[in-house]
């Protein structure tokens, strides 16, 4: 599998220079540029073509959000991460309403990080665990008003995969995972897919709110 190639984006040159650094020892990862503001993001992507954007959210000129909800429309296929010092509610929610398919923390681990990014280069949404809290949160709290209950799955899961959907809806990577439940990884992504098609769920998020629905969480 080739690099992703990866744009960085952050006002903070010290922050931004080191995680270009550090993203450009990774061989699964190749730096294809950087930006300091959301402005600069969009005239970078549109020459670049990278396949993931680590956004900042909050620069000047034209902050992450912004930048997200063009690149969005401008380029589809562009697939944004935020990656910030915040996980209040009206960041995460903003973010991810804008078409960020994932969502991390500053503090996030170099290993958690390349694995996310190449997570979203594959399609996959990839959320902090406070975060993946956060949007099962919200989707508990939708309106009120009685909704159909959705129908049962028609292959249901097994013990162990209903193991793994727990960790998957608590932000946790195939390696965390993997360690936790003491599975090789390779294991456990095969079980990831699997619980993915027995839910009909595209992605880890939507696997989470759909089993939130079906009361498997």
């Amino acid at each position: 599998m080739s690099a992703v190639r990866v744009l960085v984006v952050d006002d903070q040159a010290l922050f931004r220079e080191a995680l270009v650094t550090l993203l450009g020892t990774r061989p699964e990862v190749e730096v294809a540029g950087e930006a300091g503001d959301g402005h600069q993001a969009l005239e970078r992507a549109a020459a670049l073509q990278p396949d993931v954007v680590l956004m900042d959210l909050h620069m000047p000129v034209l902050d992450g959000i912004g930048a997200t909800r063009r690149l969005r429309v401008e380029q589809p296929g562009v697939r944004v991460l935020a990656l910030t010092t915040f996980d209040d509610d009206e960041d995460v929610f903003a973010a991810l309403r804008a078409g960020a398919v994932g969502y991390l923390l500053k503090d996030v681990s170099a290993d958690r990080l390349v694995e996310a990014v190449t997570a979203a280069a594959r399609g996959e949404s990839v959320l902090q665990p406070s975060v993946a809290a956060k949007v099962l949160a919200r989707f508990a709290q939708l309106d009120d008003a009685p909704r159909s209950r959705p129908q049962p799955l028609v292959v249901p899961l097994s013990g162990r995969e209903l193991d793994v959907l727990r960790l998957l809806a608590d932000g946790h990577s195939n390696r965390e995972i993997a360690a936790a439940l003491f599975l090789a990884e390779g294991t456990v992504k095969n079980h990831v897919t699997t619980v993915l098609g027995k839910l009909g769920a595209r992605d880890r998020t939507q696997a989470a709110l759909r089993a939130r629905a079906l009361d498997l969480l």
